[in-house]
């Protein structure tokens, strides 16, 4: 049975480098029927806080990385915090003393004896990397205060919870070999591991959590990201999967991961990208889904929504326009208010030409006498009075749009006044002519 661990340590929110590693994690452990497991690695106290392991846990269950064994699931092999393990490392380190294999220095640190003997990792991206005999100094394994190194509660964990498989980043590689002598020094067998390329800003620097784009919650979250989208792009920052099309499901990317595919070339971030990704999964939402994702969004600027037909048709009308839930409410505000403000270049237009005042007047008289109300039957109506008034349709719609939404872009101007309904329309034009025109 694979097993397979993401293992934070709570010092700040989710960022891209952990979930991308979360996720590969994940993928190998559902592609192969497996168990995902989180544990968290809190042995220094002096920088874990509640709020990061909170931040940690809410952005994995925002990607929709989901743990069979871990907090808040619990498991066999718990607990799940390094900092309530205390006496499992005890025991072990009992063991090594009892080998010979370590020695304590007069300040009270414990060192490993390394085997001084060369050690090969068999990594599934990086292929076999052997480290000649090391001249380090013994590392230490537990410090003078009696807390523990990440190098051995990191071991010890990896063979309680009977790891079978470490995807983790490639800058853990450099540390491997010390951690497969720990293995070895416990005649334990070794994960394989599977250390993946590093992600970098566009200038290629190695991206860090102060770095934009980096943080979960702060980049993603807030800022108006589906999840499948941001799960989309991580998985291919680092691997192609072999497949016809850059968008996919969550489903499709569980089919297709193979390890033996990550590249082993660092990545490059590219925010447009994701976005790109984040407006192809909106595009393809129906206009209920949509709705629901950008109505917080939606809420958070004020914006009542009293009809949720008409409120999932108007953002639905603006979909191809956006690339972020966070656009969203610019586009759509005017659908749900009456006291929508005429930007400076609609109040040029409509200000422009003298006649412009007569052909709003000649439109609205045509849509007061309309029997119904269909997006359609205003479509013929604005046709009808740019014949009687000898214009042009198109000479009509701008000044339409203008007066409904304040606004020089969005949707159609029948889908508008369609929603928006017959009084609202009239009242808009109306208010036009009087404010404006």
């Amino acid at each position: 049975m694979i097993r397979v661990r993401f293992a934070p340590s709570p010092t700040g929110d989710l960022h891209v480098g952990g979930g991308r590693t979360a996720l590969f994690n994940w993928l190998f452990a559902r592609k192969n029927g497996g168990t995902f497991i989180l544990r968290i690695e809190d042995t220094d106290g002096a920088r874990n806080t509640e709020e990061a392991q909170r931040g940690i846990v809410k952005g994995l269950r925002w990607l929709g990385l989901d743990w069979d064994e871990g907090p808040e699931a619990g498991g066999p092999h718990g607990p799940y915090f390094q900092s309530q393990r205390k006496a499992i490392y005890d025991a072990y380190l009992a063991r090594l003393e009892a080998d010979g294999r370590v020695y304590t220095e007069e300040n009270g640190a414990v060192r490993f004896k390394f085997s001084r003997t060369a050690i090969t990792v068999h990594d599934l991206v990086c292929g076999d990397v052997t480290f000649a005999p090391t001249e380090e100094p013994d590392m230490t394994i537990r410090r003078p205060d009696g807390s523990y190194i990440f190098h051995f509660v990191n071991v010890v964990d990896d063979i309680e919870m009977k790891m079978t498989h470490v995807f983790r980043g490639e800058d853990h590689l450099s540390n491997t070999w010390k951690h497969i002598d720990l293995f070895n020094a416990f005649g334990a067998t070794p994960p394989t591991y599977a250390h993946i390329p590093l992600i970098l800003n566009p200038d290629g620097s190695k991206m860090s959590k102060r770095d934009a784009g980096s943080a979960i919650e702060h980049s993603y979250i807030n800022e108006g990201f589906l999840p499948d989208a941001v799960f989309n792009y991580l998985a291919m920052l680092g691997w192609t999967p072999r497949a016809d099309k850059e968008v996919l499901t969550r489903q499709e990317l569980v089919q297709l991961f193979d390890p033996s595919e990550i590249h082993s070339a660092n990545a490059r971030f590219d925010m447009h990208k994701c976005q790109w990704f984040n407006a192809q999964f909106l595009r393809a939402m129906t206009p209920e889904a949509l709705l629901d994702a950008a109505r917080p969004f939606m809420e958070s600027q004020g914006l009542v929504i009293a009809d949720d037909a008409m409120a999932a048709a108007a953002v639905f009308s603006v979909k191809e326009k956006v690339s972020l839930l966070t656009e969203i409410p610019a586009w759509v505000h005017y659908f749900f208010r009456e006291d929508y403000p005429f930007e400076a270049d609609v109040s040029d237009k409509l200000k422009a030409k003298p006649e412009n005042s007569g052909l709003l007047r000649a439109v609205a008289g045509v849509f007061a006498g309309l029997k119904e109300w269909t997006e359609a039957s205003v479509h013929a109506a604005i046709e009808e009075a740019a014949k009687g008034a000898s214009v042009k349709p198109g000479a009509l719609m701008p000044l339409l749009r203008a007066a409904l939404s304040g606004q020089s872009r969005g949707p159609g101007v029948s889908t508008i006044a369609h929603l928006v309904g017959r009084e609202s329309t009239l009242r808009r034009i109306d208010r036009a002519l009087a404010e404006v025109c």
